[in-house]
């Protein structure tokens, strides 16, 4: 969630355009001395001719391509920035039939303000004996959707956003986000050679660094999954709805679908999202919410959002190798009733900022259920080990809070500058945590309790020297997350034994990654100065740059 010290100091920030150049030496070859002999040389042959260097600059695409969508399409033009010139495709506002965003050469495609993906038609899909009025703003008979006589609803739109693999998107204004409704998927798969990209203005203008955030909105889905802290109905009614956050217009989400699906993301990238829209109100590089176990999502990178990397709203939600580089707020964020199974996780904050690796709380709301119940297997989650405490406002680099219980196996937690647990109890049963194979790197403090919680209390609940847990551990990672030998080292938990939906992989290892030769994170995610993955130098693969193919 996004803290009121974290949006003043957005607020009074302002990009600074970075300025790049390049210098090229000469390579001077010396011959030696003859020493006097007199040598007769055969004439060299002619030399093979060079071929004439030719432009990597990206040339833009001659115009938009058809989609199904009456609106169609907007040709804005064209947009120049470092990796060359590229045509501007505009998405209509609303998305009112499935399309699919084909992969153009020397093409982007710009959301300009909030798109949403088909209507919202409610808690449940309406029938045609219960037909229901969109909440959506715009869902109506002149922007393409089929309404009956009293401009109503009588089915789910089931609009189905299908973007190739190698597309780019961008948020033309800060304000611009992506809005799945409920009802509606999206089927964002991309490849390991050639992810999907979601980033901003700046970003294709050459001006974002790697102090870079905030710069447009993000991804939200929605769902009809079980959700608590409701803003209308209530969960002992099983009517509990929420509003997004920062959502100015109606964006709503809750049900009864735990099952429930939204699509599929895979080999994403999201980067310099989590514009601000208002006090304690932020968008994130991915928002989920209410979503269920039936939505896919699988190698997901946020890169440098001005709130959290994601956040997870109730629903249960099941992610496999997820990367959070640069998280303004928490690189993890999870509530409102979440069922949450997260496996293969690598959480890196820049040096010096963010607050908590993860956030584990029920906002208050304790006598709500279902009650917050996650599971994270096979982490890796690092605060700087040179710079400062983080934030102060989560204290501690993982904060479990109110009504909400946490299952932490094979995990490697590397906070030398701070408190590494804050357990905050409130409720008629607090919150609870379970670790299993869990190492720490912490300050001198360690553990944090407050509300019904004591220090020795948190202390008791982690077992350091208890089911390999320990709290007096010196990593030896290498490449900043490999695994090195006091990792390996350290006796792993089947996470298996802790699931019983059969989500979870057997892993024989702690952290995200095995060692050298376990890559999943290489080639799909992009570069910065605190977090490189594929070590290598080329420009496309930072998180500055485009890629060009």
């Amino acid at each position: 969630m996004a803290s009121f010290k974290r949006v003043a100091l957005i607020l009074m920030t302002s990009c600074a355009g970075a300025a790049l150049s390049a210098c090229d030496g000469a390579n001077d070859i010396a011959s030696p001395g003859t020493g006097g002999n007199v040598i007769i040389n055969n004439p060299a042959p002619a030399p093979t001719p060079t071929p004439t260097p030719t432009s990597t600059l990206v040339t833009p695409a001659t115009g938009c391509p058809t989609i199904a969508d009456p609106k169609g399409l907007t040709d804005d033009g064209t947009i120049t920035g470092p990796t060359g010139t590229w045509r501007v495709c505009t998405l209509p506002s609303i998305i009112s039939r499935s399309v699919e965003l084909p992969k153009i050469a020397g093409l982007l495609y710009q959301m300009r303000g909030r798109v949403d993906v088909g209507c919202d038609s409610g808690f449940s899909a309406p029938t045609s004996g219960a037909p229901r009025t969109s909440s959506t703003v715009g869902c109506t008979a002149a922007n393409g959707f089929t309404l009956n006589g009293s401009g109503q609803l009588t089915a789910d739109t089931n609009v189905t956003l299908t973007i190739q693999p190698g597309v780019i998107l961008f948020g033309g204004t800060g304000t611009s986000w992506l809005a799945v409704n409920r009802g509606n998927k999206i089927n964002a798969t991309g490849t390991a050679a050639a992810p999907i990209i979601f980033t901003s203005r700046d970003n294709v203008l050459g001006i974002s660094n790697d102090s870079s955030f905030g710069q447009w909105g993000g991804v939200v889905l929605m769902g009809r999954a079980r959700i608590t802290d409701c803003n209308s109905g209530s969960t002992a009614a099983g009517t509990c709805e929420r509003q997004t956050e920062g959502a100015a217009d109606p964006a709503n989400f809750g049900g009864t679908d735990d099952a429930y699906n939204a699509g599929t993301m895979k080999y994403v990238q999201i980067r310099y999202s989590g514009y601000v829209l208002g006090a304690n109100t932020e968008l994130q590089a991915l928002t989920t919410e209410g979503i269920g176990s039936g939505t896919s999502l699988d190698y997901i990178h946020s890169h440098n959002s001005s709130d959290d990397g994601a956040e997870f709203f109730g629903g249960s939600v099941r992610l496999k190798h997820y990367v959070a580089t640069g998280a303004d707020d928490d690189s993890l964020d999870i509530d409102t009733g979440l069922q949450g199974l997260f496996q293969y996780v690598l959480l890196i904050q820049r040096p010096g900022q963010g607050d908590a690796l993860m956030e584990v709380d029920s906002n208050g709301n304790e006598g709500d259920t279902p009650r917050q119940n996650t599971k994270v297997a096979n982490f890796t989650a690092i605060q700087s080990q040179t710079s400062s405490n983080n934030e102060s406002n989560d204290q501690a680099s993982i904060l479990l809070r109110g009504n909400a219980d946490l299952t932490l196996v094979n995990g490697i937690v590397i906070s030398p500058n701070n408190e590494c647990l804050r357990m905050n109890g409130s409720g008629t049963t607090p919150a609870t945590l379970t670790a299993r194979s869990v190492v720490l790197q912490c300050n001198a403090t360690k553990y944090l309790g407050t509300g019904s919680y004591t220090a020795a209390q948190v202390a008791t609940a982690f077992g350091a020297g208890a089911n390999n847990n320990s709290d007096s551990f010196v990593n030896t990672l290498a490449s900043l997350f490999v695994n090195g030998a006091t990792e390996t080292a350290v006796t792993a938990t089947d996470p298996k034994t802790l699931d019983t939906t059969g989500f979870f992989d057997t892993t024989t290892w702690i952290g995200a990654v095995r060692n050298a030769q376990d890559t999943w994170y290489a080639g799909w995610t992009c570069n910065s100065s605190y977090a490189g993955f594929d070590n290598t130098a080329v420009a496309s693969r930072s998180c500055t740059s485009l890629p060009t193919s």
